[in-house]
């Protein structure tokens, strides 16, 4: 976030803030059921049923041959209406690697897919497409020793969950559609977060329990988006690299596009006209600090004076004057009428003062290695709208107000991608501190308490805010 406002790059402005498709009324996809992450719907896939070259009857192997499995499944139904032709299956094969532990002779010719020896799958798993001199084109493979990492972690970092290889199962299929029907814009990052996009569909279909082999349990979605955060680029890269694939926000909002829409979402929305929130550091001041502003000014100066503009303007809208509710700061948990409460984040309508506990909540946030200014500012977007809604005279506590409220945090970051503000402009890596604030810190019940919604679900609601504005957020009349 920085202190003199400049227009972003168009290519560098907010993934899918020209999306055709948006939520409408603060609403959240909530999901059902309580299965086993890819424990077996109905009994696991076979290796004579779907053989992967170099498999073993390990755990990463199993939930691999399920996944795909069922992707073939779901392909097979969902590419005849998407795209008004017949899935042709892969024709090259699949392929499990795991480079340290490596037999060449489990491999045809000592060959994975398109001709690669198998060592150049390496922490990675690619989908190669079909043409060229080698008969193995139009082929997955996979290390599922990186894989296994993903999901479990190792001593000294922590596992994404066991639906992580799944999902990279997914977004590589997601490439093979691509090959299919035609790849968008031959520009890497818009072929990725199409793949993304592509994923979450089909994710979506096996939260409804409609996959025979794979399952998820809704509060696994979470873990799927925390392991989009390891698959980012590194913040500040350039938007037309050769190898973009998005940033945290780009990526998340792709799956759930997908997860939301379907596939006709992911096959429409990836044109031109699509924009992202990628993009390098402008100045040697923004790379130095990541980007950052100091704390204090973020939270005496930033949020204060951009909020007031945000919903100043909203309410001119209305036709209505804007009152800015005050900002403390306090350093410890506490109740509007200052006796004690597990509460770090609070909106205290007698006194008209938004809240936020900076010992417990607001510094280690902005302190966090997935943190900064802008988680910062979002935090404190969310009671700044309940004042709101209570000036509107809406109810300002409650599930309904909190998700409105999530809600006009996305819009008003919407207005700062946009370059509406006077005060604000955005800074690469902004908006993926958002998503690491609702996954992370908002699902805490000292955080936002009456929400009731897994941080899949908080991070939905706000990126309909992204979206489609204030009209998504449902502020009464």
């Amino acid at each position: 976030m920085s202190s003199s406002p400049r227009r972003l790059r168009t290519g560098a402005v907010l993934g899918a803030l020209l999306a055709s498709t948006a939520l409408t009324g603060c609403s959240v996809t909530l999901i059902e059921g309580t299965g086993t992450p890819l424990s077996g719907a109905s009994g696991d896939a076979t290796p004579e049923e779907f053989p992967i070259i170099g498999a073993t009857d390990g755990e990463i192997d199993r939930i691999a041959r399920n996944a795909l499995t069922d992707l073939n499944l779901y392909w097979s139904a969902e590419f005849p209406p998407t795209f008004g032709q017949d899935f042709t299956p892969l024709t090259g094969g699949y392929y499990s690697v795991d480079p340290g532990a490596l037999d060449p002779a489990a491999y045809p010719g000592g060959q994975i897919g398109c001709g690669e020896p198998p060592e150049a799958v390496e922490d990675n798993a690619f989908y190669c497409g079909p043409g060229g001199e080698y008969p193995n084109g139009d082929a997955i493979q996979y290390d599922r020793a990186f894989l296994e990492e993903l999901a479990l972690g190792t001593v000294t970092s922590e596992g994404y969950g066991r639906f992580i290889p799944a999902l990279v199962m997914a977004h590589e299929f997601g490439h093979a559609v691509q090959g299919r029907v035609g790849y968008p814009l031959q520009a890497s990052i818009a072929i990725e977060t199409q793949a993304d996009c592509f994923a979450g569909a089909w994710t979506a279909w096996v939260a409804e329990g409609s996959a025979p082999h794979s399952s998820i349990r809704p509060a696994e979605l979470d873990d799927v988006l925390r392991g989009y955060l390891l698959l980012r680029d590194p913040v500040g890269t350039g938007l037309t690299e050769d190898a973009a694939h998005g940033s945290y926000f780009d990526r998340v909002s792709a799956f759930q596009e997908g997860f939301d829409d379907g596939p006709t979402a992911c096959r429409d929305d990836f044109g031109a006209e699509r924009q992202y929130t990628q993009g390098e550091f402008q100045t040697d001041q923004d790379l130095a600090t990541g980007g950052d502003a100091p704390y204090d000014t973020t939270v005496t100066t930033f949020a204060p004076e951009g909020l007031a503009e945000f919903w100043g303007a909203a309410f001119a809208d209305r036709g209505a004057d804007f009152t800015p509710p005050t900002i403390e700061a306090f350093s410890r948990r506490t109740d509007c009428d200052g006796s004690d409460a597990d509460v770090d984040l609070l909106y205290c309508p007698d006194d008209d003062t938004v809240r936020h506990d900076q010992v417990d909540l607001t510094q280690p946030l902005y302190a966090a290695e997935q943190g900064g200014d802008y988680a910062v500012l979002t935090a404190l977007a969310i009671p700044y709208a309940l004042a709101a809604l209570h000036q509107l005279g809406e109810p300002a506590d409650g599930q309904d107000a909190l998700r409105s409220a999530v809600c006009s945090a996305g819009a008003f970051t919407a207005s700062v991608l946009s370059g509406e503000s006077t005060v604000l402009s955005i800074s690469p890596g902004d908006a993926d501190e958002s998503v690491s604030f609702l996954l992370e810190y908002a699902t805490e019940p000292t955080v936002l308490p009456d929400a009731q919604l897994t941080g899949f679900q908080l991070v939905d609601v706000f990126r309909g805010g992204v979206l489609d504005g204030l009209e998504a957020c449902d502020l009464g009349a």
